[in-house]
């Protein structure tokens, strides 16, 4: 089940790592056990050329399946994202790279308030949704640079906790 994605949240960081280093890194299974800031498990449920899907459990214990709807190969990808048989988010992850820098921007577009007209979803969203999306974006892409750039996993809550994840 698919949203009407009629607004987006980006987030866009520059990486300690080449582009090589990062696709490597965000493009293997279970990945995120060492780099989400609000991940209590995530596990591959298949993870292959054709299909890539896994489970995310958060440490408030939400369990949402991510199934990627697109691949390409050391640019990023798409993904869907939100529990089993209910509504999902649309996810982008973008690899680039500027002045021999590496960046990765997640574009979030929320399935919350989708089936509303912009004109009334517009307050709740500026005010609400898009901070808490912000800020989660932001801990994720830092989690993913203290790993790349320390080797370490990352702490839980490292960035701060987060009322929909922690």
């Amino acid at each position: 089940m698919v949203g009407i994605y009629n607004q987006s949240i980006s987030v866009r960081k520059k990486i300690h790592a080449t582009e090589v280093k990062l696709w490597d890194f965000i493009s293997s299974p279970g990945y995120l056990n060492f780099c989400h800031p609000f991940c209590k498990e995530s596990k591959a449920m298949s993870w292959n050329n054709n299909n890539h899907t896994d489970e995310l459990i958060y440490l408030n214990n939400l369990k949402y399946i991510r199934e990627f709807i697109s691949w390409n190969e050391k640019e990023g990808y798409t993904l869907l994202i939100g529990e089993k048989n209910k509504k999902k988010s649309k996810v982008e992850w973008k690899i680039s790279s500027k002045n021999k820098e590496t960046y990765l921007t997640i574009t979030v577009y929320p399935y919350f308030l989708s089936n509303y007209p912009k004109i009334i979803s517009a307050l709740p969203y500026k005010l609400y949704i898009r901070p808490k999306l912000e800020n989660y974006l932001s801990s994720v892409i830092e989690g993913i640079n203290w790993y790349l750039k320390k080797g370490e996993k990352v702490p839980r809550n490292a960035f701060g906790k987060h009322s929909w994840f922690s």
